[in-house]
């Protein structure tokens, strides 16, 4: 079932998430869920803030790589970056909770990230490129971060126009969101 996606403006996309346990109630199709939503959305990582809850659980599903591979898919529950190691890298990102709002995030390309799957199972996995910056994104989520924290002021005070029309639903996209200010769905 695919979910709307929360709004820039939300305060639950600022909110330090708080950890689960194996009981979480319908955990398995919550998840199921998320990559419906995610899919539909056309991203490749969603946070359980980014639907609504403010608890410690993200996925990610990087596709496809150009030679046909299979990409990073995993979910996380729990989740702590231990350490981030490398030169910080530029790369343009977006988020589906600020659509038409892209920019260049600096981030580390190598991460140590322990956390456990949707077995619960734990793991600790040292991961790297696109992969890493993935995770760091969904990671901040979930510690009530957004990539625009990253921003200059003089960049967030270009944005802020931008920013406030998607928290009051000024924006269109291919994917049901909920807005904060107007709390209707797309």
């Amino acid at each position: 079932m695919k979910l709307p996606i929360v709004a820039y403006g939300d305060p639950v996309l600022r909110k330090v998430c708080t950890d689960i346990d194996k009981n979480y109630p319908e955990l398995n199709q919550l998840i199921s869920n998320m990559f419906d939503t995610m899919y539909a959305a056309s991203g490749v990582g969603l946070a359980a803030p980014q639907i609504g809850l403010p608890i410690r659980l993200f996925i990610v599903d990087t596709g496809e790589d150009e030679d046909g591979n299979n990409g990073y898919k995993k979910v996380f529950i729990n989740a702590e970056i231990l350490d981030e190691t490398g030169e910080p890298w530029a790369f343009n990102e977006g988020c589906l909770s600020i659509p038409d709002v892209r920019e260049d995030v600096f981030r580390k390309p190598n991460v140590l990230i322990r956390y456990y799957d949707e077995n619960w199972i734990l793991h600790e996995d040292e991961v790297t490129g696109m992969p890493a910056r993935v995770i760091q994104h969904e990671y901040d989520h979930i510690e009530g971060k957004l990539f625009t924290d990253t921003l200059s002021l003089l960049r967030k005070r270009m944005l802020k126009s931008k920013l406030d029309g998607i928290s009051k639903g000024n924006v269109k996209t291919d994917y049901k969101m909920k807005f904060p200010q107007q709390n209707k769905k797309r």
